[in-house]
C-alpha cells in the first residue's frame, strides 16, 4: 500500500528493493481487482454522501446509519463512523448556549404537573413550550414553539421582533388550531413573564387545558424543548448570518415545518421523524 500511495513521488523498483518485494509481485498485486468489500466500501461511501448532503452536513454516524438502514442498506453506525472519519466529514459539533428565563416577577405561577415525565401513549397529552432569541443585523428575532411530546413535532410557533405575551399565545393558539382544540392537554412552560401573563392564562383556562411550569431556574424541568433550540441552532442559525428579521423567518420556518417536522430523525424516537409518528397516531 506503502509503494501504490507513493508511485508518484518515489522510484518504485526503489521502493520494491527497499521493502524486499519484487517488482513482478508488485504490479501482480495492483492488477489485482479490487476485493469485495474495498467495492463495498466505495458504494457506502457514496451512500453515505448522498445522505450527509441532504441533510446539510447535520447527520452524524448513528443517524447516517438509520437513514440508510431505513433503505435497506445493511451497515452499522460504527462501520459508518469509520468510513465517514476516513473521508474526513462529521456532524455539525455541537455548541453551548446561553438560556435565559424572566421569572423575577410576582406573577401567580402553576405547580409543575409534568415533573419531568415526558412518556406519553398518543398525541395530545402533553405539550411543552419555550422562547428563544434569534441575532439578525436588524436586530433580535424572538421564537415561541409548542411541542408534542409524543411525536416531538413542533405544532405551534409564534416569531415577534418583540418578546410580550403575545409571542406565546400566538403559538399556543397555533397548536390548539392544527390539533382541533383538544382538552385536558398538559401544557408546560418555564415561569416566563409571557407565561404568567392574563392572556395566556386565559387560553389555558378558556380551552380546559392544564397549566404546568418548571421550578424556578431549572432547565431540566423543560429538557425537550430546550433540546429543540440546542438543536435549531446548531444546525442552522450558529450556521448562518441573517440580514434582516424577515430572512431569519423564512429559513426558521423552512427548518421546522420542511426538514424538522417532516425529516429529521430523533434519537427518542427510535430514530423515527415526527411526521412518521404523527401519521402512524
Amino acid at each position: 500500500m506503502f509503494i501504490k500511495a507513493h508511485r508518484d513521488s518515489f522510484c518504485v523498483a526503489v521502493m520494491c528493493d527497499v521493502f524486499g518485494v519484487s517488482r513482478s509481485g508488485y504490479y501482480d498485486w495492483f492488477d489485482r481487482a479490487v476485493s469485495r468489500r474495498d467495492q463495498d466500501n466505495q458504494c457506502l461511501d457514496v451512500e453515505i454522501k448522498a445522505v450527509y448532503k441532504e441533510h446539510k452536513q447535520r447527520y452524524g454516524a448513528p443517524r447516517i446509519a438509520k437513514a440508510l438502514q431505513s433503505q435497506g442498506r445493511a451497515c452499522s453506525h460504527t462501520r459508518v463512523a469509520r468510513r465517514m472519519k476516513s473521508m474526513n466529514i462529521r456532524g455539525l459539533a455541537k455548541k453551548k448556549f446561553k438560556v435565559t428565563t424572566d421569572s423575577n416577577h410576582k406573577k401567580p405561577v402553576y405547580s409543575n404537573v409534568l415533573n419531568r415525565d415526558f412518556s406519553t401513549t398518543a398525541l395530545n397529552q402533553k405539550w411543552v413550550g419555550d422562547i428563544t432569541y434569534i441575532a439578525t443585523e436588524e436586530g433580535w428575532l424572538y421564537l415561541a414553539i409548542i411541542i408534542d411530546l409524543h411525536s416531538r413535532a413542533v405544532i405551534g410557533w409564534s416569531m415577534s421582533p418583540r418578546m410580550q405575551g403575545k409571542l406565546v399565545c400566538d403559538a399556543l393558539k397555533m397548536a390548539l388550531l392544527k390539533r382541533n382544540f383538544p382538552s385536558s392537554v398538559t401544557v408546560h412552560s418555564d415561569r416566563g413573564s409571557q407565561y404568567c401573563s392574563h392572556d395566556y392564562k386565559n387560553i389555558i383556562k378558556q380551552y380546559k387545558l392544564i397549566g404546568s411550569m418548571s421550578r424556578r431556574g431549572n432547565c431540566w424541568d423543560n429538557a425537550v424543548s430546550e433540546s429543540f433550540f440546542h438543536t435549531l441552532k446548531v444546525e442552522l442559525v450558529h450556521e448562518l448570518c441573517y440580514e434582516t428579521r424577515e430572512k431569519a423567518r423564512q429559513s426558521i420556518f423552512n427548518y421546522i415545518e420542511c426538514y424538522y417536522n417532516q425529516k429529521r430523525l430523533h434519537s427518542a424516537l427510535d430514530y423515527k421523524a415526527p411526521s412518521a409518528i404523527e401519521c402512524a397516531a
